[in-house]
């Protein structure tokens, strides 16, 4: 991680570090089991997922890329891996995304990771502060990322 604070950060210490990153997640592989089950739970069979060897030979990727909104749903898993803990934080709530842009494809068996800007934290009232993050979805030796999103997530306190 990139300086992230210590777990058990307060809100406090969040806001001083609004326009900072404060982390990055390890690697990850998106393999091909992945793209798999993804497309059973979300129905989306297109062939440029699921069947490596008529992407292979049909599209310029070489083989089988990630659905764009498995990569987006990575962000969960990649903010408990790389984000810090905020004292007293009962829970999160995924509150959406005021941008979201896929830059690059991520082919089976590529290696991404997620890096976490603080952008904004707003109080929404004694116990809620939306924080707005700029997460930037890399893929290992790639030259562009997967994906830069404005992610908001509300951290209910007390």
């Amino acid at each position: 991680m990139t300086g992230a604070p210590q777990p058990g950060c307060t809100i406090n210490d969040l806001v001083a570090r609004i326009g900072q990153e404060l982390g990055v997640s390890p690697w990850r592989v998106v393999t091909q089991a992945d793209l798999d089950a993804f497309a059973q739970v979300t129905d989306d069979h297109q062939f440029i997922h699921v069947d490596p060897a008529r992407a292979a030979a049909e599209t310029a990727f070489g083989g089988t890329i990630a659905h764009g909104f498995l990569t987006l749903s990575l962000l969960s898993a990649f903010g408990r891996e790389a984000l810090p803990a905020i004292a007293g934080r009962r829970m999160g709530v995924n509150y959406g995304f005021d941008r979201v842009r896929f830059l690059s494809p991520v082919a089976s068996g590529a290696k991404v990771r997620g890096r976490f800007v603080l952008l904004d934290a707003t109080k929404r009232s004694a116990d809620e502060i939306l924080l707005r993050y700029r997460v930037t979805v890399e893929i290992e030796g790639g030259a562009k990322p997967a994906l830069v999103a404005d992610w908001l997530t509300l951290a209910i306190l007390g």
